[in-house]
């Protein structure tokens, strides 16, 4: 199925809508393995170190690294068939991990599921900057990225249902097949947007630039530099605590898997207005300062920290999720502001691999280190000291001093945006 593409005003929300129902799965995939955590542990033996890893280092390495080389490939290739096959890729690991008999089998699907994952979201991102101009950017990719709230409730809601009825193996399966058919929906039902679409650009017909000369250019924008610290310690909390909520509920308050995942799911509402608004507020404020788009994130981030802290801490189950809701919210404030200059401080030849710049950035440190720094800081509480199953919960509290250096780094891209905004067209 072939659409004409500039006969039809209404196509950029479709494809927008797309790529989000892409991200979602995207999400539903990987953060699916923390509210099975505790099941998967119990069944295979493990410990909470061996769960960071699988949603860690082991997983983010070959998110990250991998994520470059196939940027690059989006910068001059079909970007809609390298979305479509990497969903075709990580769909079918994900049910791969339900056939998993042991720690490694289960960590080389988890593997697999992270190749896939890293063509997702840099030719999306890049895809989305062509169909949409600069003053829409933000809220627009701000909309795509509530593919990360929306895919980890549905991963929450489905696995932690499907736990109970079933099993965690069956969870995998159920939930990763539907992506092998929403990748051919990607393949016949959109079309490759025009480079520099929404822009007057000359020099479109250029090669894009080495690899190389886009780390150089992007790490020597003090801005860019800084944002991205920023976004990585916000990611190492948000990924750190993430496979470790759904074991605090049920090693602290004896809850099932079934209704904390209805409760997770509930709360990912707050990680969707947070998402949405954060976006929208980011371009609505920068029409006045361009350092809003770091400036709120960077306060939102550490207004979250008390209470965050306080529903770690907090002795009723119930009330302690509805607490979890404002830092849930506010710390999706960062997503669209930061994805949106990733792409305004670069050319339109190199916007694919900014995305994934960006990515390697966050999820290395973020996704690589976070759970393995929760989950190790448990393991050590526990076995030096008499908390116990309390230990949990102290090793989340511990980790929000990164929410703090993070809201550091944000002020501090500040003080150069205005002008590495103003030497983008030198990446051109």
């Amino acid at each position: 199925m072939q659409l004409n593409f500039s006969a039809r005003a209404w196509y950029p929300s479709y494809a927008l809508t797309i790529l989000f129902i892409v991200y979602v799965f995207n999400f539903i995939d990987r953060s699916i393995l923390n509210i099975l955590a505790q099941a998967v542990k119990d069944d295979l033996g493990l410990y909470d170190w061996q769960i960071g890893l699988m949603g860690g280092i082991a997983f983010a390495l070959f998110y990250t690294t991998l994520g470059i080389p196939i940027a690059r490939l989006a910068d001059t290739h079909n970007r809609r068939n390298i979305v479509a096959i990497s969903l075709a890729v990580w769909s079918a690991m994900t049910a791969v991990c339900g056939l998993a008999q042991n720690f490694w089998q289960l960590l080389l699907a988890r593997v697999g599921v992270a190749v896939g994952e890293a063509g997702g979201s840099p030719p999306s991102h890049s895809m989305i900057s062509d169909l949409f101009a600069a003053d829409r950017r933000a809220t627009a990719l701000g909309l795509y990225a509530l593919g990360i709230p929306v895919g980890t409730m549905l991963g929450n809601l489905a696995g932690g249902w499907i736990n109970e009825v079933m099993d965690w193996r069956t969870a995998f399966i159920v939930v990763g097949l539907p992506g092998l058919l929403m990748a051919l929906v990607v393949r016949f039902t959109l079309v490759e947007p025009p480079r520099g679409h929404t822009e007057e650009v000359a020099k479109l017909k250029a090669a894009a630039p080495p690899i190389g000369f886009v780390f150089k250019a992007l790490w020597s924008r003090k801005s860019f530099r800084y944002m991205a610290l920023g976004g990585a310690l916000h990611a190492l909390v948000g990924y750190g605590v993430g496979p470790f909520i759904p074991p605090l509920f049920i090693r602290v308050h004896e809850m099932g898997t079934a209704d904390i995942g209805m409760a997770l799911f509930w709360l990912g509402f707050a990680g969707i207005a947070g998402t949405a608004s954060g976006g929208y507020v980011a371009d609505r404020m920068a029409t006045r300062d361009v350092r809003w788009y770091v400036w709120l994130p960077g306060i939102a981030t550490l207004i979250s920290v008390p209470f965050a802290t306080a529903a770690y801490v907090w002795p009723d189950p119930i009330q302690a999720f509805w607490i979890m809701a404002i830092p849930g919210f506010l710390g999706a404030y960062y997503l669209g502001p930061t994805f949106s200059l990733a792409q305004g401080l670069v050319g339109v030849r190199m916007r694919a691999l900014a995305a994934a710049i960006l990515l390697l950035i966050l999820n290395l440190i973020g996704m690589g280190l976070g759970p393995v720094i929760v989950g190790v800081t448990s393991d050590l509480l526990n076995a030096y000291t008499d908390l116990g199953a309390e230990s949990i919960r102290w090793a989340l509290v511990s980790v929000l001093v990164f929410n703090v250096l993070s809201t550091v780094f944000y002020l501090m891209a500040g003080r150069d945006l205005k002008q590495d905004l103003a030497r983008s067209h030198e990446l051109s």
